[in-house]
């Protein structure tokens, strides 16, 4: 059987892997890539429109980003990292609408508000001191805060309407928010890719086997689903970015750097109501806070939605305890990711978080009227009829070994590399697809040093995202000059 010979090998067809395989193109179109997706089209897993919230994660409304210390003040380093780490994004994505390989950016990003909503004295406490320390920011310098019903009425008017009016509530904005569909995003990317030379797309090939030679280039198998056909493939890089699907693939590695990782699968529901008289009222996403005990992803949050070209409202997500990495995965996923050298953590984490694996397995045995009711307190007036559960995607959260031997779960994304920096690989989840353009960024400074180092690439890395280099969080002027761009060329002024 002869084999593949490539400089890079793309695990996955999603977003990430995607932008690592853009990137790598303007920065070096001689490069051989090769991009292998287990299913028979690309963003179909955790990148589709459906199975993701759609928000451009920029801590704008993500309250959990901003956690509440225990003297009553308000920790905000995380946002600011998340909003800068956003900001490169738009960045990347300008670049490519100039140069004429995205399509149109109303595809693919949309205007919407982001707003946080809470209600009750002590909350609204919080929200209050949170707009202050982060508005103090030149990254949030355009955050609104409000507790007036005329304010209000006109934010989110399904929210706020036949409300207790005795009840205190306070609400943020930023107007420039978005809602993105990563899922268009992503399939306009490939369909460029495939239209460069040395450029091979693979579909319905799950890669089968992954071992390193003693020369350090990779071999791997894959199996085409449809064919049989099996496809042998020799690279100088991999990159995981597999979704829920990454962390076997990168204990099949063999790496060091993977030894202690494990992963704690989570399930994702949405209340979907795409009745026109209703969606065109609200026009905006409206973040919660969590329920005591629940994962990040949990969130509530109501939010306008443009996936494919079409308007809905979504609520959620509600969460589940799964086995399964990914949506079309297998029940013994988890079972098959235990390893001895990730027994340890993995125990430990199942032990310390009981609270959690409760709350995931109340949230399975919710009646529709249990979430509905869950609904009304971003929309009083909601009507179950009015809404349908629609599937989300997959989670897989990071278990990762701690110093002392035991385990941590982790709910942030994480670049596992190895020390050779032949392979990579993305784990985790939120803020995920936000922050793609700055993970691969990670990964092309980890695992292509040299390179990156090379006048060349550091001329182009510079075209593709101005800031790269820089500090936006520390920069007000490079900030408010990349912003300025970026908000017209993506249209979300």
């Amino acid at each position: 059987m002869a084999v593949r010979q490539a400089d890079v090998v793309l695990v996955g067809g999603g977003v990430m892997s995607a932008t690592l395989g853009m990137m790598l193109r303007q920065l070096d179109p001689s490069l051989d890539i090769v991009m292998v997706e287990r299913l028979d089209h690309v963003a179909h897993e955790s990148t589709d429109g459906w199975n993701n919230a759609g928000t451009g994660h920029a801590g704008y409304c993500e309250l959990n980003y901003t956690p509440e210390t225990d003297d009553g003040d308000v920790e905000i380093e995380r946002a600011l990292k998340i909003n800068a780490q956003f900001e490169v994004s738009l960045q990347f994505w300008s670049y490519l609408v100039e140069q004429g390989i995205l399509p149109e950016p109303t595809s693919f990003i949309n205007r919407t508000p982001h707003q946080s909503f809470v209600w009750g004295e002590k909350d609204v406490a919080f929200l209050k001191r949170r707009y202050e320390r982060l508005s103090g920011h030149h990254l949030f310098q355009e955050m609104e805060y409000t507790e007036s019903p005329e304010d209000l009425e006109e934010w989110m008017p399904l929210v706020v309407r036949h409300r207790d009016p005795m009840q205190r509530v306070a609400a943020t904005r930023i107007k420039h928010g978005s809602d993105v569909d990563f899922g268009s995003l992503t399939r306009s990317m490939v369909k460029w890719l495939e239209t460069q030379p040395n450029f091979e797309l693979m579909l319905s090939s799950p890669v089968h086997y992954i071992d390193q030679r003693d020369n350090g280039r990779w071999k791997l198998r894959v199996k085409n689903q449809k064919t049989g056909e099996l496809t042998k493939l020799e690279a100088g890089f991999v990159f995981l970015g597999a979704g829920g699907g990454a962390l076997p693939l990168l204990q099949k590695s063999g790496i060091d750097e993977a030894r202690g990782y494990g992963g704690f699968p989570v399930s994702g529901q949405w209340l979907v109501c795409q009745k026109p008289d209703i969606v065109k009222e609200h026009h905006s996403k409206v973040y919660g806070k969590a329920p005591i005990g629940a994962p990040p992803m949990s969130v509530p949050h109501l939010d306008t939605r443009i996936i494919n070209g079409e308007p809905a409202l979504l609520f959620g997500p509600f969460a589940g305890f799964t086995t399964r990495f990914l949506k079309q995965g297998s029940i013994f996923d988890l079972i098959g990711s235990v390893r001895a050298t990730n027994l340890r953590p993995m125990l430990s984490v199942s032990k310390s978080n009981m609270d959690l694996t409760r709350y995931l397995i109340g949230e399975v045995f919710q009646s529709h009227a249990d979430r509905v009711n869950s609904l009304r307190n971003f929309f009083p007036d909601a009507r179950e009829d009015d809404w349908k559960l629609q599937m989300a995607g997959q989670r897989v959260q990071i278990i990762k070994q701690t110093e002392e031997g035991g385990g941590k779960l982790e709910f942030g994304t994480e670049i596992v590399a190895a020390k050779d920096g032949t392979l990579a690989a993305l784990l985790g989840a939120s803020p995920g697809a936000s922050t793609a353009a700055n993970a691969m960024i990670n990964v092309l400074e980890r695992c292509f040093p040299e390179k990156i180092k090379s006048e060349q690439w550091q001329s182009r890395m510079k075209e593709l995202v101005p800031s790269y280099g820089q500090s936006l969080v520390d920069n007000e002027e490079l900030l408010n000059s990349v912003r300025e761009r970026t908000l017209s060329t993506l249209k979300l002024r």
